[in-house]
């Protein structure tokens, strides 16, 4: 995703620009938006329309949203690559609540940080799988969110005010924030007789440190191979992942693209330290430090993966114990207690066991 650009369609002179993101450079011509315009026209039916090849850039792509926001006309144009499909850059459904929440915001003073996080929510949408998971413990905001949906259904307007009240993030986009939620299909969200905008927590998300399949092979090196089983152990004597999530210290090195190359690397096959370090950019602090950290073991100039790290999303069913609790307290109703209870328990009817999680 290259650009993102919200239309005012004047119903006198026509499409007019309001704000781009990123704000450097022209606006694309205003015959184009009024080829947007009529393709939108032409399919009544559909919000969402893609357009090739209607740019000097024959290798870009146009997708408009249009939506009608206190009797006027907006488009939300976002400007792709055309290799990308637009299923590729992110669903429909979000993207009509991104263009929602942009627009209500459009004559405010936030239209500008809002425009921003929109871009970025789109782009960091492809990300490939595991990467953008990392988002939910190292973003301050989006790990207490986790932390609060934890108790069970909230309320758009409860998660607001326990954000700005009990933890002081004044500036909250709560419908961009959640988007990565609803994409990981970590939440559900509902309105209830009475209750608007109910969010349920239905799959946790954690990642803990997993020993390797490739172990090294004891027919080649005896010594190597009983050296790292015996470190393994140790390792494993001792691993606490709680502590561990607390500390950050995964997290801190998990964001670093080079080593999330590594590690993906490192799970086909073994390497020379010579390549290691060049996936690492020659950063030999680096390597040290994954030595120390025991997420990589060295032997004779042999780089295995020590301990890979993983995602892990299970069923909250720690859940229906809380729910119950926060009823008889007056905190959730009835309908809201009752409904969570079904989203925990409804999947255990096509399942043998309590064991429900995915290793990602």
């Amino acid at each position: 995703m290259e650009r993102l650009i919200i239309i005012h369609w004047n119903k006198s002179t026509g499409p007019i620009p309001i704000i781009q993101y990123p704000p450097e450079g022209a606006y694309p011509p205003k015959d184009i938006f009024l080829k947007i315009w009529a393709q939108h026209e032409l399919n009544k039916e559909n919000s969402l329309i893609e357009l090739d090849f209607i740019l000097e850039e024959k290798d870009r792509t146009v997708i408009s949203v249009i939506q009608e926001f206190e009797g006027e006309i907006y488009f939300l144009v976002l400007i792709i690559k055309t290799k990308s499909k637009v299923s590729d850059v992110i669903s429909s459904d979000i993207l009509a609540v991104i263009t929602k929440n942009l627009l209500e915001l459009v004559n405010t003073d936030k239209i500008n940080r809002a425009v921003s996080e929109a871009f970025n929510t789109i782009k960091n949408y492809t990300k490939l799988e595991g990467q953008d998971l990392i988002s939910f413990f190292q973003e301050k905001i989006k790990f207490t969110i986790l932390q609060i949906l934890r108790n069970g259904v909230i309320t758009k307007n409860e998660l607001n005010n326990i954000l700005r009240n009990d933890y002081g993030f004044s500036t909250i986009n709560i419908d961009l924030l959640l988007i990565s939620f609803l994409r990981e299909n970590l939440i559900l969200k509902k309105s209830l007789p009475g209750t608007k905008e109910c969010y349920f927590l239905i799959n946790d998300l954690s990642y803990m440190r997993i020993p390797s399949y490739n172990f090294p092979d004891d027919k080649i090196d005896e010594k190597i191979s009983k050296k790292f089983k015996k470190e393994l152990i140790k390792f494993y004597t001792n691993y606490n992942c709680s502590q561990e999530i607390e500390s950050k210290l995964i997290v801190s090195l998990l964001i670093d693209i080079d080593v999330y190359n590594l590690i993906k690397a490192l799970r086909k096959s073994e390497l020379t330290v010579n390549d290691s370090l060049n996936l690492l950019n020659n950063r030999e602090d680096l390597f040290e430090e994954l030595l120390e950290t025991k997420i990589i073991f060295e032997a004779k100039g042999v780089v295995f993966l020590f301990t890979d790290i993983r995602f892990v999303k299970y069923t909250p069913f720690y859940l229906i114990k809380i729910l119950p609790m926060r009823y008889k307290k007056g905190e959730i109703s009835l309908d809201q207690y009752l409904h969570h209870l079904k989203l925990l328990i409804n999947p255990l009817k096509e399942k043998s066991s309590f064991l429900n999680y995915t290793v990602i």
